[in-house]
């Protein structure tokens, strides 16, 4: 059987160049972080070239995030430095010092300082501000695990010089402002200590568990039924992380998704932060 098939576009060349360029542009922080990270895994050459090539390394971010990688990359990049496997000038040096700008600005050491909350938490943007806290100190407390490594390195920042334990120091004390060191005296960790967030933006928290209550649960009926219940949630989500605002206020209620939201980018950087301050 012949099938008479007529393709739904006409290909042009031109475009695709056009559109892949502008693909390229939209990813080229993951495309430097796979790099990064494929040539630490493998030491292949063809990833360092890549790296080495690259017209963009990014510039000094003002967040590490789920949506912009260029800081990690740099930060890997930075240990190659560090390492001697690659040199300590041209690209690679702009990568190293991009990075760093990043880290020496959470220490209130760099071009371009991170704000704080008056209770001294990191303060980055409004929606779910816990990721960018939890992402950066990520990459402080694995930047003082370099530096240890190479004995008495410091990190040098435009506003001063910087120890691994001064950035030991700074990360414990932004974990401590989650898990209850703060004005408010509240533990930001769902389920740590003995107060902490009832009424958390998550649904499956907010539903009563089919264990206790196996009647079905509709999309609208969650809302209708539990969502705008004002009730402490019926399951505690363990280990949930939310957010404060820039005023270091809460306000525990399920409407609020712009801080009450936990989500896996914020768990995520905080497994390996809480690791190194084990």
């Amino acid at each position: 059987m012949r099938l008479n098939y007529k393709p739904p576009y006409h290909f042009n060349p031109s475009n695709f160049v056009i559109n892949h360029l502008a693909l390229r542009l939209y990813i080229q922080d993951e495309l430097l972080w796979g790099a990064a990270w494929l040539y630490r895994a493998t030491g292949l050459k063809t990833y360092l070239d890549y790296l080495g090539q690259v017209g963009d390394t990014g510039g000094v971010r003002s967040t590490f995030s789920w949506d912009d990688k260029f800081t990690g990359a740099q930060v890997l990049v930075a240990k190659l430095v560090l390492d001697g496997k690659v040199d300590s000038s041209g690209i690679w040096a702009q990568f190293k010092s991009q990075g760093e700008d990043y880290i020496c600005s959470c220490a209130e050491k760099g071009s371009r300082n991170v704000a704080k909350t008056p209770g001294g938490l990191f303060w980055f943007l409004p929606d779910n501000n816990s990721q960018y806290v939890t992402s950066a100190t990520f990459l402080m407390s694995v930047y003082a695990k370099y530096l240890s490594e190479k004995g008495s390195a410091s990190l040098q920042c435009n506003g001063g010089t910087i120890s691994p334990s001064d950035l030991q120091s700074l990360v414990a004390a932004q974990v401590d402002y989650l898990l209850g060191s703060n004005p408010k005296g509240l533990s930001y960790m769902v389920g740590y200590g003995t107060n902490f967030p009832q009424q958390i933006h998550h649904r499956a928290a907010s539903i009563v568990s089919i264990k206790q209550d196996p009647t079905p649960v509709s999309c609208k009926g969650g809302f209708d039924q539990w969502f705008n219940k004002n009730a402490p949630n019926p399951n505690v989500l363990e280990g949930g992380v939310v957010s404060v605002d820039g005023s270091d206020n809460y306000n525990d209620g399920r409407n609020n998704y712009q801080t009450a939201e936990p989500s896996t980018v914020v768990n995520g950087p905080l497994v390996g932060v809480l690791a190194y301050l084990a």
